[in-house]
């Protein structure tokens, strides 16, 4: 018997985790960290034994995938981790910066449990940057090629395919033999959109019997890429023009290289007002040279731009800050300033201490490009609050804000759909890593058009194949 359950991801976006018992083997796909209003479970103990774990198999850098890993093995995880190189090279990145906010971040709690002598009943970070470094270099790692077999365990083999979610993504068919039938079940990952700034398209699955498919956008539309980059364009151009400044609060991997892209193309094509651009996370910047690493990964617009330096992302108008100083520096730039900044969903980083200097005058504005998770402050403000509150200190908002949801990185209902029609043999889907409510409408639809029979999936439950 085949089963599978999943620890993250379920009715929620984010903590992807599925655990599948084949064969007397035990096989994680991701092992992400929860982020929002999910955010206390990552302290938990795991509901299964890590060191039983025989392989972990990562789709893609993303910490809501790969955010857990560090704390996986501090829990007994010894077998072989499975990622692209793009991939666990982002995923280094990524995890290390995770480990230093979680460190600072206890740093300041324990000063305030210190003076209120408390100090006892903190929770310690499930993570240092040493258990990431020891992530790296005391576990196997194996780097599979896209469209390439290999052979997992006995009676299991699985294939790589480009997911055109982020660099190195991808999503996971896994073949087995069950009563002499040969099966194969795939796990999406996330899956993108097929907007051609950064990556290329997603490839198709032929066939599968079962499917474990994300649902972040299962109920709706995104706007189409050009209207999106119009749109974009326009509240860069309307708000230079009125000597005002520009906050992006963007993803470090993907989102970013993106908007580098199109800022680029406005410089190049003298599109752009006169203005100074910051990208202000050293994170994002480490992403951005990974990506430079890999430009044959990269789609035919970006191999293009490609310059003779090798730089793919970099212009005159554009300042990397690496240091906190020079992120303070830019508080005395006044006006015509795109400032972009992490974190992405806005629940720490830098482009808080910006949105304290600049969210409150008018003139500026600030451009949500990504998805906005329920408990996080960018959900907040996207949805109109009047006031944030800053390190203990209430700001008004009268910056203009603007949601242009055009350029994420998953594919929406439309793109979900047209995927999964072209799968054949398949008997069964599993809707995760979406909110509840998106995953209804989804299921419906997938019934419904596809006629297909769709499960969505609930914490720990256990699904028999």
């Amino acid at each position: 018997m085949i089963n599978i359950q999943s620890y993250g991801a379920t009715r929620e976006v984010t903590g992807s985790c599925h655990l599948m018992h084949i064969n007397g083997k035990n096989i994680m796909i991701d092992c992400g960290m929860f982020q929002g209003e999910d955010e206390d479970k990552n302290e938990k103990p795991f509901d299964f034994d890590p060191s039983k774990i025989d392989y972990l198999l990562v789709t893609h850098g993303h910490l809501d995938h790969v955010g857990r890993i560090p704390k996986l093995i501090k829990e007994g995880f010894k077998g072989t981790i499975y990622a692209t190189e793009a991939t666990m090279d982002l995923a280094y990145i990524i995890l290390m910066d995770s480990a230093k906010i979680m460190a600072e971040d206890f740093d300041t709690r324990y000063k305030k449990a210190l003076r209120k002598n408390q100090t006892k009943k903190l929770q310690k970070p499930i993570y240092s940057p040493l258990d990431v470094e020891k992530t790296f270099n005391q576990i196997n790692w194996e780097n599979p090629l896209y469209e390439k077999y290999y052979d997992l365990c006995e009676g299991v083999s699985f294939v790589y395919r480009d997911a055109g979610h982020i660099l190195g993504s991808a999503f996971i068919e896994l073949s087995y033999t069950q009563e002499g039938v040969s099966k194969t079940i795939v796990f999406s990952g996330d899956i993108g959109n097929n907007n051609h700034l950064v990556l290329p398209n997603l490839q198709k699955c032929s066939k599968a019997n079962y499917l474990y498919v994300e649902s972040t956008y299962g109920n709706r539309e995104h706007q189409g890429i050009k209207k999106t980059i119009k749109e974009f364009k326009k509240v860069i151009i309307d708000t230079l023009e009125k000597k005002g400044n520009v906050l992006i609060p963007s993803f470090a991997i993907e989102r970013t290289q993106e908007i580098l892209c199109i800022l680029k193309d406005m410089y190049d094509n003298k599109e752009l007002p006169k203005c100074k651009i910051y990208l202000d996370s050293p994170m994002a910047t480490k992403a951005t040279e990974v990506y430079s690493k890999y430009t044959q990964n990269l789609s035919p617009k970006c191999q293009h731009n490609l310059e003779e330096d090798g730089a793919i992302f970099n212009f005159e108008a554009l300042t990397y800050t690496l240091t906190p100083e020079a992120s303070k520096g830019i508080n005395n730039i006044k006006s015509k300033a795109i400032i972009i900044a992490g974190s992405g969903m806005c629940n720490g980083g830098r482009i808080i201490h910006h949105f304290k200097h600049r969210i409150w005058n008018k003139k500026n504005a600030v451009i949500f490009v990504g998805f906005q998770a329920q408990g996080t402050l960018g959900r907040e403000i996207v949805e109109g609050a009047k006031w944030i509150n800053i390190y203990g200190e209430d700001i008004i908002v009268k910056a203009s804000i603007h949601t242009i949801n055009g350029f994420s990185a998953h594919a929406d209902q439309k793109g979900i759909m047209k995927w999964i029609s072209k799968i054949k043999k398949l008997k069964k889907i599993f809707l995760i890593h979406g909110e509840y409510e998106s995953q209804k409408v989804l299921k419906e639809v997938l019934e419904k058009k596809l006629n297909k029979d769709v499960v969505i999936v609930e914490y720990g439950k256990k699904i028999k194949l």
